[in-house]
């Protein structure tokens, strides 16, 4: 075989040779790169709910304590008696801007309006009379009534009644007239809610309203001006209520229009729900 027919069998076996070999395709990502890990988004952590709070009663640490006593229901209500009018809790004052002027007695107050209460923010503080303040007991902080008096509070919408000592000064909201004791607030309904309409009136007492041979105790159910209206208002009430002894007093440049005497404060109590559900009205027990 010559040189040309050598160098023709070389080339025939390199082109065959080229065509059975297989070709590997070039990656289309880049050599030695990882991949970005996927970004995971951290959750928020929980927030605290905002602290509990009612438009009409208490907020932030306020509220009812956390170990309330059993009975709360058995808890008595205050007992009118005579008291010396505090010194200094009486005197013109200044809160939040407003200037008061407390009254110098509460014979013959009656008001109607809201009434809130407060509880253990002020547990075992100093109240306006420097009497240590005690959500269990039953008193109350008015803004102008004597320190210290008696009131009756009713809550209008279930017609519960409390009597509470008034020895501390508050609310200083416009739209509130009295501030209660928790659990005065509880007796009468309205603790859950914070607040509730009411009638607050005085209840006065001249002498121990239960010592046998002193003070008459009566109900006062109307007090006018003149004697003609006392006269018509005693003749209406007659056809009310014809079993009771109705009276008139002038006390204090006033016609009273009374009921009784009752022997003690549980008859005049027993006789004052009596008159309530027959006329509507809202008697309040005195003696003299």
């Amino acid at each position: 075989m010559n040189l040309r027919n050598v160098f023709f069998v070389l080339s025939a076996i390199v082109f065959i040779a080229g065509c059975t070999t297989t070709r590997q395709p070039a990656s289309s990502a880049p050599p030695f790169i990882k991949p970005p890990a996927p970004v995971v988004k951290a959750e928020a952590p929980p927030q605290p709910s905002p602290p509990p709070r009612n438009d009409g009663g208490y907020y932030l640490d306020d509220g009812p304590g956390d170990n309330p006593p059993a009975n709360l229901d058995q808890i008595a209500d205050a007992v009118p008696r005579v008291e010396k009018p505090h010194t200094y809790a009486n005197q013109p004052y200044t809160a939040m801007g407003m200037r008061f002027v407390p009254r110098a007695d509460a014979r013959d107050y009656r008001a109607r309006g809201i009434a809130s209460w407060y509880g253990r923010r002020y547990h075992g503080k100093a109240t306006a009379s420097g009497e240590t303040y005690d959500m269990y007991q039953m008193s109350a902080a008015h803004p102008t009534l004597p320190i210290p008096s008696y009131v009756r509070v009713t809550n209008l919408q279930n017609k519960k009644s409390v009597t509470v000592r008034v020895n501390d000064r508050g609310p200083f909201k416009h739209d509130r007239l009295i501030d209660l004791s928790y659990v005065a607030a509880y007796k009468l309904g309205y603790a859950v809610q914070g607040s509730a309409e009411v009638e607050v009136e005085s209840v006065t007492a001249a002498a121990p309203i239960d010592k046998v041979g002193g003070s008459k105790i009566y109900l006062q159910l109307g007090a006018f001006a003149s004697r003609a209206s006392a006269d018509a208002f005693r003749a209406n009430l007659r056809g009310q209520l014809p079993g009771e002894a109705l009276q008139i007093s002038f006390l204090e440049g006033l016609y009273r229009v009374r009921s009784g005497p009752y022997r003690s404060t549980a008859a005049a109590k027993d006789a004052s729900t009596r008159i309530e559900s027959r006329t509507k009205l809202m008697p309040m027990i005195v003696a003299n």
